[in-house]
C-alpha cells in the first residue's frame, strides 16, 4: 500500500519540479541572435545576379557584332561586374569629364544613368567621320560631335531593348546631362543596380556603366527569375535527351582530299587539258576526310554500289582518341 504524502512534502515537490523548469526555461527558448545590417536589405542573390548576367552577356555579343558594322572597325563588349550600390557611390565613380547620358526605362517610367569615357568615344567619332579611330586627348565634345555620339548610344540602347525583352523593358535614350544635373536623376541614397562593361577598339579601351534604380530591380528581377527558373525547370532528362537525338541528324559538310601542297603560278598557268601536275606528294600518302573544314581521319577513296565513300585508316585528331578510349 502506497504510502499518502503530507501536504508539506507535496509543496516541496511542485517547489522543485517549479526550479527545473525556471533553469531549463532560459536555454530552451533562448534565440539565436546574430548581427543584422539593415543596408544589406534587399541585395541581390546569386541566383538573381546569374539571370542578370546571362542578360547582359546576350546584350554585350550583340553590340560587339552590330557596333561593330556601324563603326566599320574591329569592335569588342565585354560584361565586367555587376553589382549593386548606392547611386552616391556610382556618382563617386564617374570621372571629372564624361559622357553621361538619361535613358528612360519603359513602361516603368523610371531613369537609367549611362556613363561613357571620352577616351572610348573620341576615337569612334573619328571613325564614324572616316579617321582610323586614333587616341586623342580627353576634352569636351563639340556640339557636332556629341550630336554624333547620340547615333551611337542610341544603338547601345536598341540592344539593351533587344537583350531585355524577356522582362519587357525597353530603352529609349533621352539627352546627355551635365556633370551638375547628374546627381539629380536618382536619390543619393537610392540602391541600383550597377553594370560595368569593357569596350575596345583596335586603337583604345574604355569602359560604359550603367545605373539602373531600385524599382527596376525590384520590379522586374521577380519577373526575370520566374522566367529564370520556369527554363531551368523545363530542362528535364527527357528534353535533354530529345535536344541530344535532334542533334545527332544534323547534316556536316564532309570532303576527301588530299594534304594542302603549294604549287607555283608558272605551273598553273602552263597547265592544258591532259596536263599532270605533280604535287610532290609520295604515292604512299593517305588522303584526309576533312569534316567541316577539320581534318579528323585519314581516309581511302573507295565504292559503295553507284556511290563513292572514304574508308577511315585512322584517326587524326586526339581528343577522338581519347573519348574512343
Amino acid at each position: 500500500m502506497d504510502k499518502p504524502l503530507a501536504q508539506d512534502e507535496i509543496d516541496a515537490l511542485f517547489l522543485q519540479a517549479r526550479t527545473k523548469a525556471t533553469q531549463q526555461k532560459p536555454q530552451e527558448i533562448n534565440p539565436r541572435i546574430q548581427p543584422f545590417s539593415f543596408t544589406r536589405g534587399g541585395q541581390i542573390n546569386n541566383e538573381q545576379m546569374r539571370a542578370i548576367s546571362l542578360l547582359n552577356d546576350i546584350f554585350a555579343r550583340n553590340l560587339t557584332h552590330n557596333l561593330g558594322a556601324f563603326l566599320r572597325s574591329h569592335f569588342q563588349v565585354n560584361l565586367v561586374s555587376a553589382e549593386q550600390l548606392p547611386y552616391a557611390e556610382f556618382l563617386q565613380r564617374i570621372p571629372d569629364i564624361c559622357y553621361v547620358g538619361s535613358v528612360r526605362l519603359e513602361p516603368l517610367g523610371a531613369i537609367c544613368v549611362l556613363q561613357l569615357d571620352l577616351n572610348l568615344a573620341l576615337p569612334m567619332i573619328d571613325l564614324l567621320l572616316g579617321g582610323e579611330g586614333k587616341v586623342a586627348a580627353v576634352r569636351e565634345l563639340t556640339d557636332i560631335e556629341e550630336s554624333i555620339l547620340g547615333s551611337v548610344v542610341e544603338i547601345i540602347c536598341r540592344e539593351l531593348s533587344a537583350a531585355w525583352q524577356p522582362v519587357g523593358l525597353t530603352f529609349t535614350f533621352e539627352k546627355r546631362q551635365m556633370q551638375t544635373q547628374i546627381a539629380r536623376l536618382m536619390a543619393v541614397s537610392e540602391k541600383t543596380l550597377s553594370v560595368s562593361f569593357e569596350m575596345r577598339t583596335p586603337q583604345v579601351q574604355g569602359i560604359l556603366n550603367l545605373a539602373f534604380p531600385a524599382v527596376v530591380s525590384n520590379t522586374i528581377l521577380r519577373r526575370l527569375i520566374t522566367d529564370w527558373g520556369r527554363q531551368n525547370r523545363r530542362r528535364s532528362p527527357e528534353m535533354l535527351a530529345r535536344m541530344e537525338e535532334r542533334v545527332r541528324q544534323v547534316k556536316i559538310g564532309a570532303a576527301l582530299q588530299l594534304p594542302s601542297v603549294r604549287v607555283s603560278a608558272t605551273e598553273l598557268e602552263a597547265m592544258h587539258s591532259g596536263t599532270v601536275l605533280r604535287l610532290g606528294l609520295p604515292a604512299s600518302t593517305m588522303a584526309e576526310l576533312r569534316v567541316a573544314g577539320m581534318s579528323l581521319f585519314q581516309a581511302v577513296p573507295v565504292r559503295s554500289g553507284e556511290h563513292r565513300g572514304a574508308q577511315v585508316v585512322a584517326r587524326n585528331y586526339p581528343l577522338l582518341n581519347q573519348t574512343a578510349e
